[in-house]
Order: C-alpha cells, then sequence, then structure tokens
C-alpha cells in the first residue's frame, strides 16, 4: 500500500512547527494537534460557530484543528484559532468582542498551550 503524504507545503511545515513545538516546550497538546492534521482532509474536524457558543465560554481559547465554518451565532468573547476560516465565521466572532488567529500565532503567543482546548 503507497502511503500518502501531505502536498501543501504550508501545512508540512506548520505540522512540522508543531512538533518541534512540543520537544522545545514540553508542551504535548502541539502533538496532539499535529497529529489530527496528519489525518486525511476528509477526517479534519469542521466546527460550526453555534458548537463553539454551545460548549465555550467568554475567555476561552479554541483551537480547532480543521475548519472553522460560520453557521450559527456567537456571543462570547472567545479566540478561535484554526487552520482554515470562513469570512463569515471571522467576521461574526471580531462583532461579539473575539478574535481569530492561526495556529504559529497562538503557538509564539502560548509556548507552552496553557488554558487552551481543542475542538472536534
Amino acid at each position: 500500500m503507497k502511503r500518502i503524504t501531505k502536498t501543501n507545503p504550508y501545512l508540512v511545515q506548520l505540522i512540522l512547527d508543531l512538533k518541534e513545538a512540543t520537544r522545545v516546550n514540553e508542551a504535548p497538546i502541539w502533538r496532539d494537534i499535529a497529529t489530527r492534521l496528519e489525518k486525511p482532509r476528509s477526517r479534519w474536524a469542521e466546527v460550526n460557530l453555534s458548537r463553539i457558543e454551545l460548549y465555550a465560554k467568554d475567555g476561552d481559547v479554541i483551537v480547532v484543528p480543521g475548519k472553522l465554518l460560520g453557521a450559527g451565532l456567537i456571543s462570547k468573547k472567545v479566540t478561535v484559532v484554526a487552520f482554515q476560516a470562513s469570512e463569515s465565521a471571522r467576521a461574526k466572532i471580531e462583532k461579539a468582542g473575539g478574535r481569530v488567529m492561526d495556529i504559529p500565532a497562538l503557538i509564539a503567543e502560548n509556548p507552552k498551550g496553557s488554558s487552551v482546548r481543542i475542538m472536534r
């Protein structure tokens, strides 16, 4: 059986950076996110804003190892970090007072990964 590898150079570098952050910072959360991103894209998380509204609290940092979608409403001030985010999701989160970041920015801001929740 032939092993399928990732062809997106940004994604490959991100996975390598996540694994490096695990070793350097002794933070296993980054390895967990890297292994989720290594899976086929059809198995990645696709999270709607309604799910974040339901399960998150104000001030939470939520990581979506996949795509953030804009279905639903959100009223909580949360920080959402995703590999991809739709424009409508970004606009709704920013309108509610939250922010949307990419994964490398979160690693730079919070190298230990403390108080980060993974949502799938």
